[in-house]
């Protein structure tokens, strides 16, 4: 019986990198549908202070005074997030590609929610010092919604990757 290892040294292998923007989109589109339920029927927060709070990044504080639903403040909430998982989408796809860490689903999932891990530790422990709103919502749900984000980024990539891509 022959056993077959996975090395997981480093080849020069690039991502599949529609691939992987699609997969940050499909995770960040679950991460948001996790937190506004979360937020609404678990914690009973209003679901607009998640939006509220991402689209402060770059609307400034004000926004964040403000409890009425807005089309624009909404908007941009929205473009941030869903760049924001896309890039993401990219870097852990452009991290999986050269190590092969694609080589199982088990191994993506697993490179996944330690990704989803170092996210959430930088969102709300390093950027904090610039955006200082988000020290609120520390904790194990808002931990969960990074852990689900970076395997589910990791598993549709899995899925979708053109493994013949190289370079």
């Amino acid at each position: 019986m022959e056993l077959h290892m996975h090395s997981h040294h480093y080849v020069r292998r690039l991502p599949d990198w529609t691939a992987a923007a699609v997969s940050g989109l499909a995770a960040g589109a679950l991460l948001l549908v996790v937190e506004l339920f979360w937020s609404s029927m678990v914690t009973g927060v209003h679901p607009w202070g998640t939006t509220r709070m991402i689209a402060a990044i770059v609307m400034g504080r004000d926004v964040l005074q403000n409890s009425f639903f807005s089309v624009g403040t909404v908007t941009a909430a929205l473009i941030i997030h869903f760049v924001l998982g896309a890039v993401l989408g990219c870097v852990l796809c452009a991290i999986i590609a050269p190590f092969q860490l694609d080589s199982s689903v088990r191994m993506s999932m697993l490179v996944g929610a330690v990704f989803g891990l170092v996210v959430y530790l930088f969102n709300f422990y390093v950027m904090t010092s610039a955006f200082p709103w988000f020290i609120d919502v520390r904790g194990w749900y808002t931990l969960a919604g990074h852990l689900i984000f970076g395997m589910a980024i990791a598993l549709c990539y899995w899925k979708l990757e053109s493994r013949d891509v190289s370079h």
